[in-house]
């Protein structure tokens, strides 16, 4: 959905979208067929063959039990435009009233893809919690190069999000630190949308709702983030756990779909474009374009570090060497360059350039080396 008025300005109406029903906890997983029974009869189960291994059968029987005709789709690859559309064909033969994805980011990607191309309703099932993408709209495309190339939108989001978090838990932890990276990004960049008179993915100005999301989303991830992915190193669900999630899938997704993004996200599509940067998550990007967009927006020197203490905490970037960028010096222009050609990342209340960019980047290495340099000091006196 868009809003648009004739003349092409945003219009004065303002739209909120987020997931029709959320469903979270351990053994939640038990309920998707009672959930898909009220979208249809028949269901294309798509998901990556080790996800389909791991949760494949249990999905069957909980459809089954519901009185639903289910098929699987394996799923491999990247989502690029010709295998989603030979996946569409497979599923289409099975006739469809509703798509479930099951499994990390692509799969769901392409799920909401044969989903969109078929007009059926999407339930969502995600196994790991490495991004808000779960509870979105959008599904990402990529090229042929393996790059990301145009993001579409849903109709709607998922009818359904149902996240058991016993197997977010039984993930590995790399997964739920980038969840928390993408998510931390929200606050900052909802503010930054209302401040800078940004527009939503829905083309129209955030209802200020949007930002009390974003501000919860961030309480969430500050008070638990870091017991949390303690929590899922050792394999265990807790609370903590249970509200990061919370925060990382729902509040996330409700914040920047409705909210807006800005130079955080922007910081994190010119990462993925660096070679050097380019394998590490999304939201390891992330995390790190939130502390340029501190330093763009001339926060003092207690914030940036406040917000730096937890990412260290949590074991997310702080700097370009954590994300394999040995020369930050020589890969701040390249990175302040494609920023500023996300449009998003313009969702500020001043104007910004790559001057602008490239200062906030040298201004958060240099407060990541002094912080280094203090610790380093720190243990020398301590020997």
């Amino acid at each position: 959905m868009t809003a648009e008025s004739p003349s092409g300005a945003p219009p004065a109406y303002r739209v909120f979208m987020a997931a029709g029903c959320y469903i979270q906890g351990p053994g939640c997983l038990d309920l998707v067929g009672e959930e898909a029974a009220t979208l249809g009869r028949r269901v294309a189960v798509v998901g990556d063959a080790h996800v389909l291994g791991l949760v494949g059968a249990r999905l069957a029987r909980s459809l089954e039990a519901a009185g639903l005709a289910a098929a699987p789709f394996p799923f491999s690859g990247e989502p690029t435009r010709a295998a989603i559309e030979a996946l569409t064909a497979q599923v289409r033969g099975h006739a469809p009233d509703v798509v479930l994805g099951a499994g990390g980011g692509r799969a769901l990607d392409a799920a909401k893809g044969v989903a969109r191309r078929l007009a059926c309703p999407f339930i969502s099932v995600p196994t790991i919690a490495s991004t808000d993408a779960p509870a979105s709209r959008g599904l990402v495309v990529y090229d042929d190069e393996h790059r990301p190339a145009v993001v579409e939108q849903l109709e709607r989001n998922p009818e359904f999000v149902i996240v058991d978090t016993a197997l977010i838990a039984a993930a590995p932890a790399h997964y739920l630190r980038a969840g928390i990276g993408d998510a931390v990004a929200k606050k900052f960049e909802a503010e930054a949308c209302w401040a800078g008179h940004g527009l939503t993915k829905h083309r129209t100005r955030p209802l200020r709702s949007a930002l009390l999301i974003a501000d919860a989303c961030y309480q969430l991830l500050r008070g638990h983030g870091a017991a949390a992915v303690r929590a899922v190193e050792r394999g265990v669900v807790t609370d903590d756990l249970e509200y990061t999630v919370e925060a990382a899938l729902l509040l996330s997704a409700m914040a920047f779909e409705n909210g807006g993004l800005s130079v955080a996200h922007g910081m994190a599509a010119a990462l993925g474009a660096l070679p050097a940067a380019r394998d590490a998550a999304h939201g390891f990007h992330v995390a790190y374009g939130t502390l340029v967009q501190l330093a763009v927006e001339e926060r003092t020197d207690e914030a940036v570090d406040d917000l730096a203490d937890f990412l260290r905490e949590v074991g997310l970037p702080t700097r370009l060497a954590d994300l394999g960028v040995a020369d930050a010096g020589a890969a701040a222009q390249a990175l302040a360059a494609d920023c500023v050609a996300a449009p998003y990342a313009h969702h500020q209340p001043r104007p910004i350039d790559r001057a602008v960019i490239r200062a906030a980047i040298e201004r958060v290495e240099r407060r990541a080396i002094a912080v280094h340099n203090a610790a380093g000091a720190r243990a020398a006196q301590a020997r």
